[in-house]
Order: structure tokens, then C-alpha cells, then sequence
């Protein structure tokens, strides 16, 4: 099959190396500004990877020309934090072909509907599938241009959803070799509340602040930054994003029992089960507190969450609340600047149950 990865991060990285050893004729793309790592896979033929994947892919080509990436892809990936999911959809607003299945990896809140959006498809035009995933199926990083170290694929406990939902079978289908344990969700509400990100990244964060700010990465985010404390924060917000899908009678698990489900961890509970996860083990801390953890996690998933819990009636002050301090502390205002929300994914007006059905 040809498939085109959109996104050459360490995520979009590791699913083309993956695609590509399954035997698949894989065309990786990203944007002119992130050319490191394209010029790195595209003067090497493939990528390296080291880890729970390892080995030489080679793949169909790395560039810059989206219509390249594009051409005859039956499977298009779209990988990336979620202030790329626009910026890809409009790269491929126009260019899109019927029959084609897009599937946004991770969600990061609503990533589904945010493509179909930027892309020019209405929610009800299916001409074209657009799928998305409760989170990146590895735990990943890029240890220099071209070569990866995969710290985990996931076995189990990545959900999918695509819209519309009846199609969410045939998408497990197309991608069934890569990913025999990717599993099906209610809707892309699921998918979207499923994806524990802004739940933990930016208690982990708030809660090392200054030591971030003075030493950068030279701690381990999981292993060092989690104390008990840090757990309770964890705890706290989690069961506001419980609870939030409980009220569109949605199941969303708690992120150490998901945890253990996916093989990152060993344990249930939000304390030393985080920092001796195997998934987690090795994982440096950001370089900066100008990092994705707080401007995607806060200012995109964390704002839509607290959007949706008072559409909801869902009281979140805990979630409110880290809003807020990050807000302090980056000096800016996330709820505000309101990146991704029910407004602006044109969900605003939809009752639970039709939330549900999406």
C-alpha cells in the first residue's frame, strides 16, 4: 500500500520507519521550515532506529512537495503536536482524492475534526475518511537527523475513531498489520479525552517549574519529576477528564489503568507507578518551559477539555486552575487565545448524546 506520512518529528518518524518495514511504500513529508531531519532520511534512503524497533528502512522518498507525498497514497498519517493538525490540513486543502483514509495521530483534542476543517471537508462530507488515534502509538525520540531510539510501541490501549464512526472498522482493517492491537472507540469524543497528555504533562512541568527553568533537561521527566505530590495533580485533573466523559456517557479510563494496558506501566496508582514505568525509563526532561508540554498541552487540550466540561455542566476547578498558573507562568493567557475548542471545531451547540454519536 502507499502511504504518506505528514510530519517528520520523531512521532511521523517512527510510523513511517514501522509502515515501511511492514512493507508498505512510504513517502514522508514535512514543511520547508523542518528540513534537518527530511535531508537527513532523504540522503540516506530510510531511517535508523534503535530500541523496541530497530533496524534499516528504506523508504519511497523524504521532501518538501506535498503533491509528491500525496500522489496515489491510499493511507495518509498525520503526525504531529496539535498546532500541526491545521497547518496540515490546509497543505492539503484541495488535494485530497475520494476513497483516500486520513488518520490524525494523536488526536491532541478533536484532531479529526480540526483536519476535515483546515482541509476544507465538512463534517458530513465523506467523501474522504479522517480517522484519528487517543495517542502516539511509541514512545519515541529523534537521537539525531535520521535515526531513532523507540522506547516502546504500544501493544494494546490505543483507541481509534473515524468519521463517521461506521467506518472506524474499515480503518482497523487497512492498518491492522502495522497495528493488531489498535482498538475501536465510541466516537472521536473518546479518542480525543482518551489521550492522557494534558492531563500529565503539565502537572510534571508546573510541578518542576524551577528546576526546568535553571537546569533544562538534565533530570528525568518521569523517573525524578514525579513525586507522590506530583501524582496527587495528576489524580486530580484526571478525574475532572473522567468525568467529563461520563456525563456523554463515554468510558475514559484512568491514565495508570490505560497505562498498564499499553505497557508503559507496572502499576496502578499516580505516584511510583510513573516514575519506574518501563515505558517512561530514560525520558529527559524538556530543555525549556517554552515546550510543547505547556503550549500544546494547556493552551490545546487542557482549554478544550474545560470548554467541553461547562458545555457539559462538568465542574473542572482543578483543570481551571492549572490553566491559570501556566497562564502565570508563561505570561500569557491559553483560555483566552482558545486554540481548540467546541466553538471553534463547530460542536458548540450539540447535545451529550450527540457529542457521543460524533
Amino acid at each position: 500500500m502507499k502511504i504518506a506520512v505528514l510530519g517528520a518529528g520523531a512521532g511521523g518518524t517512527a510510523m513511517a520507519f514501522d509502515c515501511a518495514t511492514h512493507g508498505h511504500e512510504v513517502r514522508l513529508f514535512d514543511f520547508e521550515a523542518f528540513p534537518e531531519n527530511i535531508a537527513a532520511v532523504a540522503a540516506q534512503g530510510g531511517i535508523h532506529s534503535d530500541g523496541d524497533l530497530s533496524g534499516f528502512a528504506e523508504l519511497a522518498g523524504a521532501g518538501h512537495d506535498i503533491d509528491a507525498a500525496l500522489d496515489g497514497a491510499e493511507l495518509v498519517y498525520v503526525v504531529g503536536p496539535a498546532y500541526s493538525t491545521e497547518p496540515f490540513g490546509e497543505a492539503v486543502r484541495g488535494r485530497l482524492e475520494a476513497g483516500q483514509t486520513v488518520v490524525v495521530s494523536p488526536s491532541s483534542c478533536g484532531g479529526a475534526l480540526a483536519f476535515k476543517k483546515a482541509a476544507g471537508l465538512e463534517v458530513d462530507d465523506h467523501s474522504v475518511c479522517v480517522a484519528e488515534t487517543s495517542t502516539l502509538h511509541y514512545a519515541v525520540r529523534l537521537t539525531e537527523p535520521g535515526r531513532l531510539r523507540v522506547f516502546l510501541k504500544l501493544k494494546a490501549g490505543n483507541l481509534l475513531a473515524a468519521l463517521p464512526a461506521t467506518r472506524t472498522g474499515d480503518v482497523l482493517a487497512m492498518i491492522a498489520d502495522v497495528y493488531p492491537g489498535m482498538e475501536p472507540a465510541q466516537s472521536v469524543l473518546q479518542t480525543s479525552l482518551q489521550n492522557a497528555n494534558p492531563i500529565i504533562h503539565p502537572s510534571v512541568t508546573l510541578a518542576n517549574a524551577a528546576r526546568i527553568d535553571t537546569e533544562g533537561h538534565d533530570f528525568l521527566f518521569y523517573e525524578e519529576g514525579v513525586s507522590d505530590a506530583t501524582g496527587r495533580l495528576i489524580e486530580a485533573l484526571d478525574k475532572e477528564r473522567i468525568a467529563i466523559g461520563a456525563a456523554m456517557n463515554i468510558e475514559v479510563l484512568p491514565d495508570p489503568a490505560m497505562g498498564m494496558r499499553q505497557g508503559y506501566m507496572l502499576a496502578d496508582n499516580y505516584g511510583e507507578a510513573y516514575r519506574n514505568a518501563p515505558g517512561f525509563l530514560g525520558i529527559s526532561a524538556q530543555p525549556q518551559l517554552d515546550h510543547r508540554y505547556l503550549n500544546e498541552d494547556v493552551g490545546y487540550g487542557l482549554v478544550f477539555m474545560a470548554a467541553l466540561g461547562r458545555q457539559l455542566d462538568v465542574a473542572t476547578p482543578n483543570i481551571d486552575a492549572m490553566i491559570r498558573l501556566t497562564s502565570v507562568l508563561m505570561a500569557r493567557e491559553y483560555a483566552s487565545e482558545a486554540r481548540r475548542t467546541p466553538e471553534t471545531l463547530g460542536i458548540a451547540d450539540k447535545s451529550p448524546e450527540e457529542l457521543a454519536a460524533l
